[in-house]
């Protein structure tokens, strides 16, 4: 299980992750080509808000960086409530948060259904509940937040697609659900994998999954 400490050094932040060396990086389900979705949403806007979570917000947020068509993407806290929104709360597994990353986006240039594809494709492994590679707890479990009916919409019939794609080997337990607010991590947590591209956690787990955007999705990929 992933975890951080804090040490106050010259007023820098300093991360450490303490994880045992057996740590395994991927998953059973890790980079299915998931299908293209046949159900979309029309253009609403110039931008478009996403909340997905999907394990580690690290990582998640590191391959939305990637995609084109996002205009950022937020580490953060969603499923909770506001005064449970700390890394260390949240870190119990007791909060009802869950580690989710807030996307904004452009849907003329890639849709909530691309996203949804990215997410299962290369993001998260939607077949574990509550874990992803080395990290266990409710707050490292798969949802997706729609933003509106619309993305709701979307999301239940990819779902539903991809069950009867068959294309996992074992029960799809990402959930649907809702939640008021979305609040950011600490800014610490804020483009992690950008500015610790070496760190060990990201190496194992979560640079291979850029990778695989890379390779699997280059119409959608961005360096």
């Amino acid at each position: 299980m992933r975890s951080v400490s804090y040490l106050g050094f010259g007023g820098v932040l300093v991360l450490a992750m303490v994880a045992a060396s057996s740590a395994v990086g991927a998953s059973a389900e890790a980079f299915v080509d998931a299908p293209q979705p046949s159900v979309t949403a029309p253009v609403s806007g110039k931008t478009e808000t996403a909340v997905f979570a999907g394990g580690c917000f690290w990582g998640v947020e590191g391959v939305f960086d990637h995609v084109k068509g996002v205009a950022s993407a937020t580490s953060g806290y969603a499923g909770g409530r506001a005064g449970a929104a700390t890394y260390e709360e949240v870190s119990t597994g007791t909060t009802g948060h869950a580690e989710a990353v807030r996307v904004i986006f452009d849907p003329a240039r890639v849709s909530y259904a691309d996203l949804l594809r990215v997410y299962f494709s290369v993001v998260a492994d939607p077949t574990t509940l509550n874990a992803q590679g080395p990290d266990h707890g409710s707050q490292y479990r798969t949802a997706l937040f729609p933003q509106s009916a619309a993305q709701e919409r979307v999301a239940r019939a990819y779902l539903q697609q991809l069950t009867a794609s068959h294309i996992f080997s074992r029960p799809i337990v990402t959930r649907i659900e809702h939640a008021d607010h979305f609040y950011p991590a600490e800014g610490y947590h804020q483009n992690f994998m950008a500015k610790n591209p070496t760190y060990p956690y990201i190496v194992i787990n979560d640079a291979p999954k850029v990778d695989a955007l890379r390779r699997m999705m280059p119409r959608l990929y961005r360096s």
